[in-house]
């Protein structure tokens, strides 16, 4: 994989004679190659997202049982045809993507007595050819085979171009993720963990500090083709009142409020039993307290053996 990166590279200098747009086509095909997969994984985010409604009522329904709960969400993705795993897609084939790159590009700047001595390319190429016996991968006035860290450590007024092309990439990256929140909404996600998803790539562009300057203009790219995505998603999933999109937003603020009403209902059910814990206990007496005449009845018990009618006079007997 490592060496057909590599001939993907060196084709394109060929063509451009260009170490940045090589690195540059490269991160355009590898885009159009994931581009299928981001469609697919937008879609199922949506149709997941439409499905937020159902699945708030299931979790209350089965609160306590998860077997249950899981079984009734599984049955809920067969009836409408959703893979939960499909927004995953694009992350990972991203990743074998950012190794081989990686790979790729730091074994054509590799280095034999501070000279390069290319990997992954024929000894014939052009690629090879032009870097073979040198120290630097200049384009665009810059040393592509250089760190952003280590130019600043050499010479800090022109390590500062490498620092900004590294803030140039943090802004990129925030425009995209700026894009996708601005048509998402989660009903459990709060606004602080809105904004850490929002700032999160752009502490991702913090670690290309330490990466060659070369990978760092291939994402650059990347990141534009991105934002480009991202425009073409907007309009064909959000284009009309009865898209996808929209669909899928408006379920997501109904879960929001169905999840502010639970959080109501709990808040007031705590509040209603730590009352009725607070509460004094009162003991309901059943006998009559002691040295206390029984006011339930007046009338005297009779002793046994004597006629209770009182009243009925006997004839005496002759």
């Amino acid at each position: 994989m490592f060496e057909y990166a590599a001939r993907l590279i060196d084709i394109f200098y060929s063509w451009t004679h260009s170490y940045s747009a090589a690195f540059g086509l490269v991160a355009v095909v590898v885009m159009l190659l994931i581009t299928p997969l981001t469609l697919k994984s937008t879609k199922g985010m949506l149709e997941m997202q439409r499905l937020q409604p159902e699945m708030r009522r299931l979790q209350k329904e089965f609160k306590g049982d998860r077997q249950k709960l899981n079984e009734s969400m599984m049955k809920l993705y067969q009836e409408h045809k959703v893979n939960p795993m499909a927004s995953c897609l694009p992350i990972v084939a991203q990743m074998p993507v950012f190794i081989i790159m990686f790979r790729a590009i730091s074994g054509l700047t590799a280095r034999q007595d501070g000279l390069f001595v290319p990997k992954y390319l024929n000894e014939d190429s052009e690629l090879y050819l032009s870097l073979v016996g040198k120290s630097k991968m200049v384009s665009l006035g810059l040393d592509l085979a250089q760190t952003p860290i280590d130019a600043v450590r050499e010479n800090f007024a022109s390590g500062l171009l490498y620092i900004a092309l590294v803030a140039a990439l943090a802004g990129l990256y925030f425009v995209q993720q700026k894009m996708v929140a601005s048509r998402t909404v989660s009903p459990t996600m709060s606004a602080t963990q809105a904004k850490v998803m929002q700032y999160l790539p752009v502490v991702f562009a913090v670690f290309q500090l330490v990466l060659p300057t070369g990978l760092i203009v291939y994402y650059m790219v990347q990141a534009l083709v991105r934002i480009v995505q991202q425009y073409y998603i907007t309009k064909r999933f959000y284009g009309h009142e009865g898209s996808l999109g929209r669909q899928a937003q408006a379920a997501s603020s109904e879960a929001r409020e169905m999840s502010k009403d639970d959080k109501k209902n709990n808040a007031k059910s705590a509040a209603k039993e730590s009352t009725d814990l607070n509460e004094p206990f009162v003991s309901k007496r059943v006998t009559a307290p002691k040295n206390k005449p029984n006011t339930s009845s007046t009338r005297r018990p009779q002793p046994p053996g004597k006629n209770r009618s009182g009243s009925v006079q006997r004839k005496p007997k002759k």
